[in-house]
């Protein structure tokens, strides 16, 4: 890799070049910086950048590989960019609200106190929507945020920060979070590898952590890359009660998928899909088989109406309701797309509580029977290839120019954050016409987190991806010029 590519080294690699004294941690850090300098302008991922104490973390890093003072930590020297909806204690924790814009965070999160325990070094704090509500990144705080292959288009939301970072080259690992697709989106958006761990696997923040839609994970540029991160943030906590005993630790060394009986479905049943994306999923389909998987075609019996039925009543009386107070205060600077959620959760009332239990049983129980059958089910991760950058949610979605029923009905992400236990990998499946990344999801058991990274492994052997010039964003479209 030429020094003009720095940026784009993948964090397996450096580690290894690290401890063979060919590259630094300084050297590293400063292409990241240079590069955020150079791409920031154009896609702002970063909230808020930290590069002074980064570069002193980098520095005693450095000491460390040199053999002055303690040996490197797994993520020695590192830079993670950490989505700004965590809280870093003495950092700023504004969840993208102005009302909230001077906010500084009193504790830090286990997981992310966990990857500073490990050497990684938090050199920027990445965008999200407001109170990471939307599968879009914008507020009325930091703006919008743009996707790098594309800036017409949005990164996804809402760790859309993240992934914008990383298909950009300004950090070498990130953080993300997912309660409807918030990983897996920005991943699919911008051709990048996102994992949704199964609830619990994470250790997360009270009170969310008694939501089993909600879950803390990694992004990064390959598997491999974001293995390492899981790695290190994954294990229970006494501090989460859900949180799930013992570690689990996936071995760096994944075991090939010969033999593997894998279902593929580019629909999950009723979705209506792009069909750039349907061709790169039976691409993605065909490259595990040429793997030695045994991959079949399958059908789910779901229902779209059913499935936002029962994501309207979760968010409703969980998510929407914890910003009712806020928006009553501050309606005026709130974004549209945080309104909207609040008022559609004031229809919601306690007796859709049980059903809405009731439906998320009924939505899994296919799927648990499937899996009964496979080892893992591969599908797209959205149905489209991405969302316009300035998208508000209630705004139509055309699919393949015919216009969705409703907004939620491209995010095929929602039934896995039903299905909560279920381990998901996103990881990039293609291009479509319009310049922009489309994602592939790779679903396992429940708590079967190493086949997930299994498949997701294999076809990433098959699909290089961001390991060439070529297969990189060009930072174009119409806001660029």
């Amino acid at each position: 890799m030429s020094d003009s590519d720095l940026h784009y080294l993948s964090a397996t690699d450096a580690l290894a070049m690290f401890r063979s004294k060919e590259l630094s941690p300084v050297e590293l850090l400063t292409a990241l910086i240079d590069r955020a300098a150079e791409v920031e302008p154009v896609i702002n991922a970063f909230a808020e950048t930290r590069f002074d104490e980064a570069m002193d973390a980098a520095r005693a890093a450095q000491e460390r590989y040199a053999g002055r003072g303690e040996p490197p930590r797994p993520l020695e020297g590192l830079a993670v960019a950490v989505k700004e909806e965590a809280p870093i204690a003495g950092q700023r924790n504004t969840l993208g609200s102005v009302p909230l814009r001077d906010v500084v965070a009193e504790e830090t999160a286990v997981f992310v106190q966990r990857i500073l325990d490990a050497g990684g070094i938090v050199h920027a704090r990445t965008t999200t929507p407001e109170f990471s509500a939307a599968p879009i990144t914008w507020t009325n705080l930091w703006g919008v945020t743009r996707n790098p292959w594309n800036t017409d288009f949005s990164p996804g939301g809402s760790s859309g920060g993240s992934a914008a970072s990383l298909a950009a080259g300004s950090t070498t690992l990130a953080t993300g979070s997912d309660i409807g697709g918030s990983i897996r989106i920005p991943s699919s958006f911008c051709g990048v590898v996102g994992f949704k761990p199964p609830y619990g696997r994470v250790p997360e923040v009270a009170p969310w952590n008694l939501d089993h839609y909600c879950h803390e994970g990694p992004l990064a540029r390959t598997v491999a890359d974001c293995l390492l991160l899981e790695n290190v943030i994954a294990g229970p906590h006494g501090s989460d009660i859900a949180s799930v005993r013992p570690k689990l630790e996936i071995p760096a060394d994944l075991p090939p998928v010969d033999g593997l009986r894998i279902a593929v479905s580019t629909s999950l049943g009723n979705y209506v899909v792009d069909d750039d994306v349907v061709a790169n999923t039976r691409a993605a389909a065909q490259r595990l088989a040429e793997a030695g998987a045994i991959v079949e075609e399958v059908s789910l019996p779901w229902d779209r109406a059913e499935i936002r039925r029962a994501v309207d009543i979760h968010f409703g009386m969980i998510f929407g309701a914890s910003m009712g107070e806020m928006v009553d205060q501050h309606g005026d600077q709130i974004t549209s797309y945080v309104r909207r959620l609040v008022a559609d959760a004031s229809k919601i009332g306690k007796d859709d509580f049980l059903a809405g239990l009731e439906l998320e049983a009924r939505i899994y129980a296919p799927l648990g029977a499937l899996l009964d059958d496979y080892d893992a089910l591969i599908c797209p991760t959205f149905a489209v290839p991405a969302l316009p950058a300035e998208y508000d949610t209630g705004d139509p979605v055309e699919v393949n120019g015919v216009p969705a029923e409703h907004w939620l009905d491209v995010l095929m992400t929602l039934p896995f954050n039903i299905a909560s236990r279920c381990p998901v990998v996103a990881i990039p499946s293609g291009l479509a016409r319009n310049g922009v990344p489309t994602g592939l999801s790779v679903v396992a058991r429940t708590y079967d987190d190493v086949t997930a990274f299994r498949v997701a492994a294999a076809h990433a052997a098959r699909l290089p991806w961001l390991d060439a010039p070529e297969r990189r964003p060009g930072l174009t479209g119409g806001a660029a010029r």
